[in-house]
């Protein structure tokens, strides 16, 4: 039997608000594995498991970035755009914006919140800052919004986040110099980043970690290049002038500038683990003949990739991890090619590590090169 009162309408409207709220309350917690192991691998064995309800694609996702002023961000915006174009993954976007906000927090938090209220499923982002998101990311549960922040990650345990293991890129150069140098002994040089950034922190950890493990008697001379060619090549000079030879060199960035300071002191060249710098690639293989044994490792802009793919995956209602530890890319003086893994037609600041074999990623240079890093209109 209807009923029929002037009450109805506001109460029906009332319960189907209330109804899609709870409807979209964020990502259930659920058991893993997840869907591609292998590339969306849980940060630890106790990492907890998202599930969102699935939506139907293709998907509008947007990248919110902060900071666009280093060529690191500026590839990764032009990363974005590649692999969105990429064959597998550009029938699953219907739309995608980029947009830069700059150093300010609110500006960031209120350009996430307008494209949630566009309508958008997926927002992709760097955080500006690690903390001040808990109204957005309530905002996007309430609207069954997948958010991934990225490299620079929040504190919390509420969205899902893709990073790769910090520790681990001090820990795998620190292995490399020990098998290079063949001893147990001797003078290293640790080039560190920026001061107060975890990313410097748990890299210096995890390298510390093997070089001071039992047994081994290193000395090590720490000195801090900020990332950054030119300061890592200044400090390396200075430190060869004041402590003379190294039997190896761990460069956190600013690679290209570190071997550059040994070539122009005419230090022999010794095992050197470094970043993913093009130009320091180009070294390696120019001077492997002449003893730089060397080891290219890095933070990749195509984390943005990942992280796309991954917004997706939520999106299709697979189950993932919470944090997600992606591969970290790297190559050797033995792994090293032309074309492939560095490109000797391409500046030294180019970032080459780009393919994730895991995840079936791969976004060359030419199809990086070929983006610009301006906001979409």
């Amino acid at each position: 039997m209807m009923l029929k009162s002037k009450f109805m309408l506001p109460l029906a409207a009332g319960a189907a608000m209330l109804f899609a709220t709870a409807a979209f309350a964020g990502p259930k917690i659920v058991s893993g594995p997840g869907a591609e192991p292998a590339c969306f691998k849980p940060w630890t064995d106790q990492t907890k498991y998202f599930q969102w309800e699935k939506k139907p694609g293709p998907y509008r996702i947007a990248i919110v970035n902060g900071f666009v002023g280093n060529t690191w961000r500026i590839q990764m915006i032009k990363t974005a755009k590649a692999f969105a174009e990429q064959a597998g993954i550009k029938g699953d976007i219907k739309e995608l914006k980029v947009i830069s906000t700059g150093t300010d927090v609110a500006a960031q938090l209120g350009a996430m919140e307008d494209f949630i209220n566009q309508g958008f499923d997926a927002i992709v982002t760097i955080a500006v800052s690690p903390e001040g998101f808990d109204r957005v990311i309530k905002l996007a549960d309430k609207n069954n919004v997948v958010v991934v922040p990225f490299d620079n990650v929040l504190d919390t345990d509420k969205v899902m986040m893709v990073n790769e293991n910090q520790s681990d890129l001090g820990r795998l150069p620190a292995e490399f110099l020990l098998k290079e140098i063949g001893k147990k002994e001797g003078k290293i040089l640790e080039v560190r980043g920026l001061p107060g950034n975890s990313v410097d922190r748990d890299r210096h950890i995890g390298f510390r970690k093997v070089m001071e493990a039992p047994g081994n008697n290193f000395q090590i001379v720490e000195v801090v290049g900020n990332w950054d060619d030119g300061t890592a090549q200044k400090v390396t000079a200075d430190a060869i002038a004041v402590h003379g030879k190294f039997d190896g060199i761990f460069v956190q960035g600013g690679s290209t500038g570190v071997v550059r300071a040994m070539m122009d002191a005419k230090h022999p060249f010794v095992p050197v683990a470094g970043e993913s710098e093009n130009g320091f690639r180009k070294l390696i293989v120019e001077h492997e003949k002449d003893g730089l044994k060397g080891l290219s490792l890095g933070q990749s802009p195509g984390l943005v990739a990942i992280s796309m793919k991954a917004a997706i995956s939520a999106l299709k209602g697979n189950p993932m991890p919470q944090l997600i530890s992606v591969p970290i890319p790297g190559g050797d003086y033995t792994t090293l090619k032309d074309g492939v893994n560095y490109w000797s037609n391409l500046t030294d600041n180019f970032f080459t590590t780009n393919e994730f074999g895991p995840c079936g990623v791969n976004i060359s240079a030419p199809e990086i090169m070929a983006k610009d890093e301006k906001n979409s209109n």
